[in-house]
């Protein structure tokens, strides 16, 4: 085998990565067990407040050291394996940018009865349509005012590119232009309102082509305050600063105020309360640029030595007792403290006494953007600034009519911002009072920047320069625009999810990947003796690789993805089944053992190299079109393809090189007397029986069809149908009828479906009602609905865990989404199959079969249905389609590929002469590798939990079928479709060739 030595170098290189990267998770748990046993109590109780205060400390503190260079906490979480809100409980919400209230803002709100219709009409068909919803009013505007002019709506002061001359299409980019904006603006509000939430690993993406924002929260444990976070308005405002000389007198007497609280807490022999305790708290994670006690000068001095521009302090000098330098840190623009104490000094400045030494109308707020010093501390700015007579900011963000990253006369990165008429009245009046003083620009509370006035400002145009990079200008820009037109935000699919559950999801995947690993580990020594411990061993490898390099590529592990390598273990062994057969097959034809494992590692590696790939495509096309979970499974799925084809084909293959060396090779066996005689001299006529088969398949899949009609329903998930639902816990069994009876009231008739989800006591309430309002109201109102409804179940102390929520235009793009996906998943196989065996038989018939195991599967939930037994079609349903796609077409190809080489070994038999053999041939392989990958698939069905029944259940049925299909659909659909009369005309193709 050429290259060993660099396939060695690079299997050490990837586990040494892996290990490095899993240690961050191992180090992240110690420190987490730490914080447990420090808020833990005399009887076992752990104090949550306490626990977190503690990781608080040490956020920014080292807790690791690893070759010399110190990792803090924040680090550690960063780059450790996260969980997915399934596992660790949390919330996930998308949000859609309403592209309506752009338009109106534009039009100027104007009560045009054509335009007000244009958008109703519009509203409505973006229900059935994915089309772009600013194309959907053009063509409504164009068909209820065929003879008016777009320009007619919008061209007004708020849109200054516009005129009255502007064509339609200049108005429709404009339009679109603004709507991408306010996405991105959108965006980043959001971003910031959940970097200062405080959630641990919160993941925030923009869905590409869509007015869609995905966020994931997990482990937060109030839902209704992450809506009103993520729906609130943008509030952008403009306050007067006050210098710090002007209130460092008022620090002077904070302080005072807090040498009171220590000595009164020392006289009475506590340090729970008051300052003592902030100033503790402060001291654990300390930094370079400051110690527990000292004054400001000192601490002025320090930040310098940080390489930090020495701060004004003259006027904030305490004496050497100063508490204040335990939580304040001179700045060069003022005052700030650490991040880790911004939440006691907020807990300080909270204080009815404290405030009382401040004036009236000063105001703290933070900078949004901190200071990082050289030893990697962070600090945010305090900024005091002046509250009006009302107590509102003098300047809003509604006034600004526009804002553009530009740059300098230096050719510096700057901000132009323009107001309009009654704007540019307030600017010149605030400006003019505000002459080398700073102006705040703070957005939800939080200051963006705070520029020096140089001179009055009159026309409501001003540049604001400073130390920006081109992204800082650009990102300022946008939080300026962001007050010009509000895009208000509506939750559209939104899922909630318990501790207790992601506690008992964490359970069910370790059980099923256990008992996964187990039984196949069992079976194969079973039947290849010597040769299953090496594909064992590089089925370890594989789970190893794929979890450190989940770690290395910052991927939170979901239960779907614990199926996904669960799957994975089945699909790793199948390679190696190929192998350790294609060997058996070259010593049988009375090759010694080093040329069989040549030869058989050799013929494998076509079939091997194909199956992978058309897998992948259907992972690749999962990643795309998934989302949530389902885009986790499909992460775990494409990593595990290329783990396993990395450890069958070459792990393997060094394990098994060196145990066929010299003495050692007598000793190695690739069967067991168990497994010597199992599939010899088979020589049954699949082709002879394909009639009968068509016709059962038919029968089947036309039952499956009539089900659907009998029954008068899919058993659709809230996914694909829209709606609400809910799991509930009871403390004993309720009977999911008579809960539904109880139901149906509450929720007016509305499609209510009451199950069992996965024991006696629990319930999954799925209900229609309210299913097109996607109001936060809406939500408030049908869990009310839910809860009046359990009141007769009081006894039983009904609980709600988890629920989600799928509007009605989500739920339609879903459902286009996963028609596309599968559709496309089809087109690429065809096109692949026909690439590689060049003959177009063989695509036909692969996609056919593949086509046939979706009727079947879909056929088989609805015949479950229809017998009382309900598993639910939703995303992750089509996560199973895709991946029974990427299965069966795995078992396909190496039918065809053996087809293929049998042609050409024989080019003068007749084509149909040779199909029986070569399925015969290959009849142990397809069996032997099936059953690995049902052994995983009945345990995931078995401990995988209810998440993935209905996904275990579609895999169960598809395991099965892809087999059948690989026999007696695809390849007798490539010999009715070929001239079976004529000689074998054989394929040719640029087979891919493993280096030996």
């Amino acid at each position: 085998m050429r290259n060993k030595g660099f396939l060695i170098f690079l299997t050490v290189i990837v586990s040494v990565l892996c290990l490095y990267y899993l240690s961050f998770s191992l180090v992240s748990g110690k420190v987490e067990d730490k914080a447990t046993a420090y808020a833990t109590n005399a009887s076992g109780q752990v104090d949550h407040y306490k626990k977190q205060t503690y990781l608080d400390s040490v956020w920014k503190a080292p807790v690791w050291n690893f070759l010399g260079k110190d990792y803090t906490y924040q680090e550690i979480k960063e780059s450790e394996l996260g969980l997915g809100l399934d596992l660790k409980g949390g919330m996930h919400v998308t949000l859609e940018v309403s592209p309506v209230e752009i338009i109106k803002a534009m039009a100027g709100n104007r009560k045009d009865p054509a335009f007000e219709k244009a958008i109703a009409q519009a509203q409505k068909l973006q229900v059935n349509s994915q089309e772009n919803f600013v194309d959907l009013f053009y063509r409504s505007y164009r068909e209820i005012a065929p003879n008016a002019k777009l320009s007619s709506l919008f061209a007004n002061s708020a849109n200054r590119n516009l005129s009255y001359a502007s064509s339609d299409k200049d108005v429709l980019a404009e339009i679109n232009r603004e709507v991408n904006d306010a996405v991105a603006r959108s965006f980043n509000i959001l971003r910031t309102r959940i970097d200062k939430f405080g959630v641990n690993q919160p993941n925030i993406q923009q869905l590409k082509g869509t007015n869609r924002i995905q966020i994931e929260l997990p482990g937060v444990d109030n839902p209704e305050r992450v809506r009103r976070l993520l729906q609130g308005t943008a509030n952008l405002e403009f306050w007067e600063v006050w210098r710090t000389d002007e209130f460092a007198p008022y620090f002077t007497q904070l302080n005072d105020y807090l040498v009171k609280e220590e000595s009164a807490n020392k006289l009475k022999g506590t340090s729970t309360t008051g300052a003592s305790t902030l100033a503790a708290a402060a001291a654990p994670a300390d930094t370079t640029l400051a110690k527990a006690a000292g004054d400001t000068t000192a601490l002025a001095n320090q930040l310098a030595k940080v390489d930090t521009a020495k701060a004004k302090t003259d006027s904030l000098n305490t004496n050497q007792s100063s508490l204040l330098s335990r939580l304040f840190t001179p700045l060069p623009g003022g005052l700030g403290s650490n991040v880790r104490d911004t939440a006691k000094v907020n807990a300080l400045f909270a204080k009815e006494e404290v405030r009382a030494l401040f004036p009236q109308n000063m105001k703290f707020l933070w900078s949004v953007k901190p200071i990082v010093a050289n030893d990697g501390a962070e600090f945010l700015e305090l900024f005091a600034v002046k509250k009006g007579r009302d107590g509102k900011a003098p300047l809003t963000g509604e006034y600004i009519a526009d804002a553009r990253q530009d740059y300098s006369q230096t050719g510096q990165p700057e901000v132009n911002m323009s107001m309009n008429v009654a704007g540019s009245k307030k600017w010149q009046r605030l400006t003019a009072d505000n002459i080398g003083r700073q102006v705040a620009i703070v957005l939800d509370n939080y200051v963006y920047s705070a520029p020096v006035v140089q001179n009055e400002i009159s026309g409501g145009s001003s540049s604001i320069s400073g130390s920006f990079t081109i992204d800082e200008a650009q990102d300022l820009a946008n939080i300026l625009k962001a007050g010009k037109m509000p895009a208000p935000t509506r939750i559209v699919e939104e899922a909630i999810v318990g501790p207790s559950l992601g506690q008992e999801a964490i359970n069910q995947g370790l059980i099923s990947s256990l008992a996964g690993l187990v039984l196949v580990v069992i079976f194969m020594i079973a039947y290849y003796a010597k040769g299953g411990i090496i594909a064992n061993i590089a089925l370890l490898f594989n789970i190893f690789f794929i979890i450190g390099i989940l770690a290395q590529f910052g991927t939170a592990l979901t239960l779907p993805g614990i199926a996904g390598m669960v799957l994975t273990m089945g699909m790793s062994v199948d390679a190696n089944v190929l192998i350790f057969e294609r060997i058996k097959e070259e010593m049988a034809a009375g090759l010694n053992i080093q040329e069989a494992i040549k030869k058989g590692y050799s013929k494998a590696f076509s079939s091997i190299f194909d199956s992978n790939v058309t897998t992948l495509l259907a992972g690749i096309i999962l990643f795309f079109f998934g989302s949530g979970p389902v885009k986790g499974f499909a992460i775990t799925l494409m990593i595990g393809i290329a783990t396993s084809f990395f450890t069958a084909v070459y792990v393997s293959r060094i394990l098994i090189e060196w145990m066929a060396k010299g003495e050692k090779a007598s000793t190695l066996s690739l069967e067991t007397p168990l497994s010597r005689n199992w599939f010899k001299n088979i020589k049954f006529d699949i082709l002879g029986n394909r009639k009968k088969a068509y016709l059962f398949s038919t029968v089947l899949i036309a039952f499956g069809i009539a089900a659907v009609f009998i029954k008068g329903e899919l058993p659709l998930g809230v996914d694909f149908k829209g709606g609400r639902s809910y799991v509930v816990d009871f403390t004993s069994a309720v009977p999911a009828s008579d809960v539904r009876s109880a139901l149906d009231d509450e929720f007016q008739g509305k499609g209510t479906e009451v199950k069992t989800y996965g024991a006696t006591n629990r319930l999954k309430v799925t209900t229609s009602y309210l299913a097109e309002d996607e109001s936060t109201q809406a939500d408030e109102t049908v869990q009310a609905a839910l809860v009046q409804g359990l009141k007769e179940y009081q006894a039983q102390s009904p609980k709600i865990v988890s629920s989600s929520k799928v509007g009605a235009t989500m739920a339609d793009d879903i459902q286009k989404t996963a028609v596309i996906a599968v559709l496309l998943a089809f087109a690429g196989i065809f096109l692949y199959l026909a690439f590689r065996f060049s003959r177009w038989q063989y695509s036909l018939g692969g996609v056919i079969a593949l086509i046939h195991d979706v009727l079947v599967v879909f056929s088989a939930f609805t015949i479950a249905n229809l017998f009382g037994v309900s598993f639910e079609m939703d995303q992750v349903f089509i996560a199973s389609i895709l991946t029974i796609i990427g299965y069966s077409i795995n078992d396909t190809v190496v039918v065809f590929d053996r087809i293929r080489e049998y042609t050409q070994e024989n080019p003068r038999m007749k084509f149909k002469d040779i199909v029986n053999p070569a399925l015969n041939s290959t009849f142990s392989r397809t069996i032997i590798t099936n059953l690995t990958v049902l052994l995983v698939v009945i345990v995931l069905f078995i401990f995988g939990g209810e998440t993935l029944r209905g996904f275990s259940f579609a895999m169960l049925v598809g395991s099965l079928t892809g087999t059948y299909s690989t026999l007696f659909i695809a390849s007798p659909i490539v010999v009715d479709t070929t001239n079976v009369d004529k000689e074998n005309v054989t394929t040719t193709s640029a087979k891919p060739v493993i280096v030996s």
